[in-house]
């Protein structure tokens, strides 16, 4: 079914040049749609904030296919249509006693648009979302169905795939029994004390505005059974009501806080399924940088907190544990992913982004796929050309590049 050609991301900066959208009904409509296109791509949530998934042909939304979720529980796996949110699997997860390991602040995003780009939780156990992928189909630039597992010598790099490869239409993804969370948010955490945070919970998140010596908040998220943080933890005090990460902003669409247990899916996330995390307007930046540069990379953005603090709404300090996946920002090394919510102002913010990136070039970053860069990250990812190959061996005809794709790996 051809959609109206109004449709904007997420966060409304990024309008969609695509000359046709279609929402198919089922995976033989996707292949013949990808058969007959002469360019396509497929779009999620619409959470990326970039034009790396654009196109100027066909875009087909998954949101249309069959939501079904295939629990298997003597493999521990379960098998989930691409167009699926995770909040949604979660609950069906939870409902039949299973879970994911990790999942990302937000449960509004898609599965297979989370994991093309990597896109993560937190944890110096956990593996970014894609890491529980134990097998995938798409169609591929023909309109085949093709169905790749672990055992494919090259699955690693068929994983993190931007999109690029093909249409992935059904994931299977690795389950665990399912855990309660208790959430506690603790404010004024000094510098010298992150990294002991850091590792003190199954989750933890620490939000800076980039205007004092200290941490704003850490949200700890950790087993329901574990001891809560003592009354004198790591120099803060506890918050003794709800808090939104955002300054200023009402804590009614946040996951519970002040310690009361609840199943993972209602914890792990920041925000609640049932309600818009925020208004849209912001742009959003993350790069990854070695665990073991925490504390030298965000030394050298010191001398930029200033400007940095004048159009950010929040940063956000994770970790992310090593993975083998080929285009994973965590590929081969424990990470600090710095995240930064900007104000909504295309302008003032690319100023900053670009002395950013300056700053944090001695320390190999590696960004979000889905958020604002401008480097060109191909000198971080050590299985880059490898990739490459994949893209003349899927795609010879170019018919899922985009303009943002050529640059980043340009063709032969």
């Amino acid at each position: 079914m051809m959609q109206p050609m109004t449709d904007t991301n997420w966060a409304g900066n990024v309008r969609w040049s695509a000359r046709d959208r279609h929402r198919p009904t089922s995976v033989d409509e996707v292949r013949r749609l990808v058969a007959g296109a002469d360019r396509a791509r497929a779009v999620g949530t619409g959470h990326s904030f970039n034009r790396l998934g654009d196109t100027a042909g066909t875009q087909i939304t998954l949101a249309g296919l069959p939501p079904s979720v295939a629990l298997d529980p003597d493999r521990r796996t379960v098998t989930v249509a691409a167009g699926v949110r995770y909040g949604d699997l979660a609950t069906a997860l939870h409902n039949q006693g299973y879970a994911l390991r990790n999942l990302a602040s937000l449960p509004h995003i898609s599965v297979a648009g989370s994991v093309a780009t990597a896109t993560h939780g937190s944890g110096p156990a956990n593996g970014n979302l894609a890491t529980a992928v134990a097998a995938l189909e798409l169609v591929t630039a023909d309109g085949d169905l093709l169905t790749v597992d672990r055992t494919e010598p090259r699955f690693a790099g068929l994983v993190v795939n931007l999109g690029a490869l093909g249409v992935v239409t059904r994931l299977t993804l690795d389950v665990v029994p399912t855990f309660a969370v208790r959430q506690f948010v603790r404010l004024g955490l000094p510098r010298a004390a992150l990294d002991e945070a850091l590792d003190a919970a199954y989750s933890v998140s620490v939000f800076t505005g980039w205007r004092s010596d200290r941490f704003d908040q850490v949200w700890i998220k950790q087993d329901a059974d574990q001891a809560p943080p003592p009354a004198d933890w790591l120099d803060t005090v506890a918050a003794d009501t709800p808090r939104h990460p955002v300054p200023g902003m009402s804590p009614e669409h946040c996951t519970a806080q002040l310690g009361e247990a609840g199943p993972w899916h209602e914890r792990l996330p920041h925000f609640r399924l049932g309600f818009t995390p925020s208004s849209g307007d912001e742009l959003q930046s993350e790069w990854h940088v070695a665990r073991a540069d925490a504390a030298a990379a965000l030394a050298a953005l010191d001398p930029v907190a200033e400007r940095i603090a004048a159009v950010l709404q929040v940063c956000e300090l994770r970790t992310v544990a090593a993975d083998e996946l080929w285009l994973s920002p965590n590929f081969r090394r424990d990470t600090l992913a710095v995240h930064f919510t900007w104000v909504g102002d295309p302008v003032a913010v690319a100023l900053v982004l670009a002395e950013v990136e300056q700053r944090l070039a001695p320390f190999a970053p590696r960004p979000h796929w889905g958020k604002l860069f401008e480097r060109d990250p191909a000198a971080a990812y050590p299985r880059h050309g490898d990739f490459r190959a994949l893209l003349r061996e899927f795609d010879p005809d170019g018919k899922f590049r985009t303009p943002e794709m050529d640059v980043y790996f340009p063709r032969d």
